[in-house]
C-alpha cells in the first residue's frame, strides 16, 4: 500500500472528521467564551474593583533605560488569561455534562425499548437456553 493509499484511507476514516469538526467549532466557541469575558463579564468585575483593567495590571522590575523597554511582569495579564480559562472549563464542563445527561436519556430509553420487544419467556426455556449457551463455550 503507498503512503498516498495510506494518507487517504487515515484521512478519511470517521474518528479524523469528528476530530476536526471537534477542533473549528471549539475554537469558534472559544471565541464566543473569550468574547463574553472580555466584552460582559470583565467590564462590571473592573468596576467593582474601582475600575481596574486586570490586563493593565503589572510590576516594572527594571525602569527601561534609554531605547530599553521595561521589564515588566504582567501578573494582571495571567489573572485575566487563568479567569478566562476556568470560565471556558466550566461551560465546556456544563456543555459535557448536558450531552452526557441526554445520551443516556437515549440509553434509557433504548433499554426501556429492547426490555418491551423481548417477550418474557418462561424460566425453564431461559434455563435451558443458559445451558445450551454454556455449552457452546465448553471445549470438547
Amino acid at each position: 500500500m503507498g503512503m498516498l493509499s495510506e494518507f487517504k484511507e487515515f484521512a478519511i476514516k470517521g474518528n479524523v472528521m469528528d476530530m476536526a469538526v471537534g477542533i473549528v467549532i471549539g475554537a469558534a466557541f472559544g471565541k464566543i467564551v473569550s468574547s463574553f469575558v472580555d466584552d460582559v463579564l470583565m467590564p462590571p468585575v473592573g468596576l467593582l474593583l474601582g475600575g481596574t483593567d486586570f490586563t493593565q495590571l503589572s510590576t516594572v522590575l527594571k525602569e527601561g533605560v534609554g531605547d530599553e523597554p521595561d521589564v515588566v511582569l504582567a501578573w494582571g495579564a495571567f489573572i485575566q488569561t487563568t479567569i478566562d480559562f476556568l470560565i471556558i472549563a466550566f461551560a465546556i464542563f456544563m456543555v459535557v455534562r448536558v450531552m452526557n445527561r441526554l445520551q443516556k436519556k437515549e440509553e434509557e430509553k433504548a433499554e426501556q425499548k429492547e426490555k418491551q420487544e423481548k417477550p418474557k419467556l418462561p424460566n425453564n426455556e431461559v434455563l435451558l437456553m443458559e445451558i445450551r449457551d454454556l455449552l457452546k463455550q465448553k471445549p470438547l
